[in-house]
């Protein structure tokens, strides 16, 4: 059963165990006419460490000791880079598969920092402050040097890459009864609880 669209990727929920959940999601975005969250946060005010659903997936969100968190899983800003990071990689290793070029391994690092912008030739912005995100790909196999820089140029043509740079539209809003919030959190509660530190 087609149910929905993640990363531009269309996926399908194929297992039985499934199914009544899927009937249950199916009817309530018929009702409301939206499709689930794909991403549920949830936390307490007494700290920073967060537990997130995404589809089957479980994880946590902290801060580091530092700033008042427990440093007891990744921050904010390491998602992001994760993001990024792992959807870089993964293109680069789909454009060479499809090529059946050479490539072994990728390696991805990223650092985000904070500038000021007047630092920033590239940059449109020219005053205050702005973020930037340094992403260093390392490409192992016998690639020619056309290859590696075609890679490179696929690199920066990642889902993820695009997304960040262009114009993003947040919109937030109260959840309301009834809402996909409540069925996710219902699907939190079920799991065994997450811990920690």
């Amino acid at each position: 059963m087609e149910v929905g669209a993640h990363s531009g990727a269309r996926f399908q929920l194929v297992s039985p165990d499934n199914e009544t959940e899927t009937r249950t999601i199916m009817n309530t975005i018929e009702a409301t006419g939206r499709k689930p969250a794909d991403v549920v946060v949830r936390g307490n005010a007494s700290g920073f460490l967060q537990e997130i659903v995404s589809g089957p997936h479980q994880l946590r969100a902290d801060e580091p000791v530092a700033v008042g968190g427990g440093d007891a899983a990744p921050g904010p800003y390491d998602y992001l880079l994760i993001g990024l990071g792992a959807c870089t990689s993964m293109t680069v290793g789909l454009y060479a598969r499809n090529k059946k070029w050479p490539l072994e391994n990728i390696s991805v690092s990223l650092r985000h920092s904070r500038i000021h912008a007047q630092d920033c030739a590239e940059c449109e912005t020219k005053k205050g402050m702005l973020d930037r995100i340094d992403v260093e790909i390392g490409l192992s196999g016998a690639l020619t040097p056309e290859q590696r820089a075609k890679l490179m140029e696929i690199a920066a043509k990642c889902p993820v890459h695009r997304t960040l740079k262009s114009e993003i539209n947040i919109r937030l809003r109260t959840a309301s009864s009834g809402s996909l919030l409540e069925i996710a959190e219902t699907k939190i509660q079920s799991k065994p609880p997450l811990t920690g530190k």
